[in-house]
């Protein structure tokens, strides 16, 4: 068989997946802190048909002859997350929160003390009914120590004035005086790239996120030690800039068109070969 086929199918297979990570991309283009992924191709390997040959090695007192391969075709190096900041977004409601710089809000699944501990940097959250500060689907935001956050023991119909300063402190009066929480924590990482999508605008640490997996994650206040700080009344937007999903999806497309018409041309010269017997 020709080789130029398979390198079309490989090459249609890997435009496939770079049309579905831009279909996800635009898809959550309104997404809070979501952040856009990228595919990278690399190339296959190479079958070699002659080795190099230097000067001296010849012998015949002829120059080098440089080696002679053939491509088989590309395959997928990598789909990355780029973890750069979206846009702020202007809300005014005192319990959207965006981090302007670095770090995730950390969140408890399941239980307030022992769930697991996921990521996210979308900071639309609410008060449940027991006065716990949780996220849209009910998970827990913790604070410095690891530990669910709650206002006024949840009697929060006994509070009044409440607000959320840039260092994660949320303050309101009570009777008159002034009470406040925990700062809200703030997880870092070595390389948040290496965080895994754990879906609902979540993320998972991973080996190569953070130096030890097996422990959580120390949380830190914010603006502390490189944590960014928080900005109450406002949402990070998507970091999803849709001019140039839509021009790398043109590439795609062509790209993948491309691959088709290697293999129908492939499939041609297969057919000229089976009328020779003709």
């Amino acid at each position: 068989m020709l080789r130029s086929m398979y390198s079309g199918i490989n090459g249609m297979k890997n435009f496939q997946t770079k049309l579905d990570v831009i279909g996800n991309n635009i898809a959550n283009v309104n997404t809070f802190g979501f952040k856009k992924g990228r595919v990278v191709f690399k190339e296959m390997i190479s079958q070699t048909i002659s080795g190099a040959t230097g000067n001296v090695d010849r012998g015949d007192g002829a120059g080098g002859v440089n080696p002679k391969q053939v491509g088989l075709g590309s395959q997928i190096a990598a789909i990355d997350t780029i973890d750069t900041e979206g846009s702020t977004q202007t809300t005014g409601r005192v319990l959207d929160l965006a981090i302007s710089g670095d770090g995730y809000f950390a969140v408890r699944r399941g239980n307030a003390d022992d769930g697991e501990m996921l990521f996210t940097r979308a900071g639309n959250l609410y008060l449940d009914n027991q006065g716990y500060l949780v996220t849209s689907a009910g998970d827990y935001i913790l604070d410095e120590e690891s530990g669910a956050i709650q206002i006024n023991g949840g009697a929060t119909d006994e509070i009044a004035n409440l607000s959320i300063g840039t260092d994660g402190t949320i303050t309101y009066i009570v009777d008159g005086a002034p009470e406040e929480t925990s700062p809200i924590g703030i997880a870092r990482f070595r390389n948040n790239a290496g965080l895994e999508k754990a879906g609902e605008n979540l993320y998972r640490n991973t080996a190569n996120a953070s130096e030890d997996v097996e422990d959580e994650v120390e949380l830190l206040a914010p603006g502390v030690d490189g944590a960014g700080k928080i900005v109450s009344g406002a949402l990070e937007m998507s970091n999803v800039d849709l001019s140039e999903e839509f021009t790398e999806m043109i590439v795609a497309q062509r790209g993948f068109q491309a691959n088709t018409k290697i293999i129908t041309t492939s499939d041609e010269i297969l057919q000229e070969l089976v009328n020779l017997k003709r």
